[in-house]
């Protein structure tokens, strides 16, 4: 440690967290890059060359052209994700609660006893 000052090893410790966010920001921007419609692969394999041709500047040109447009695409995956996770909870609950409402009018008119309606409750929430 002697002959490897305090400011090298900050620089060091700079340098690797540099190249981490950037390696995260290239994840973020292939993943964006490959999940588009809206352009052709023509346009995508100029992107990935400008990529790798430009290493750090080629992901910034590409925040600054496309940033708002990932940031919509990444709100409206987010909304069809829970949109569907929405709707699985309604279909699975409202299953439960057809049959608790089916249950229920068995018993009010006497088809079935408490007992059973309990039976049946306690398997449809289960």
């Amino acid at each position: 440690m002697e002959d490897y000052p305090l400011l090298h090893m900050l620089w060091t410790i700079l340098l690797i967290f540099g190249f981490v966010i950037w390696f995260w920001l290239l994840i973020t921007v292939f993943s964006d890059l490959f999940r588009r419609h809206d352009i052709g692969g023509g346009k995508k394999v100029l992107w990935i060359i400008l990529l790798f041709a430009t290493n750090i500047f080629g992901v910034l040109i590409y925040l600054l052209v496309n940033g708002h447009g990932m940031a919509e695409r990444n709100q409206k995956a987010v909304a069809t994700a829970q949109k569907q996770f929405d709707d699985h909870v309604k279909e699975v609950a409202g299953g439960s609660a057809a049959e608790i409402a089916h249950a229920k009018s068995l018993l009010d008119s006497g088809a079935i006893t408490q007992e059973e309606f309990d039976t049946l409750k306690k398997k449809a929430l289960s």
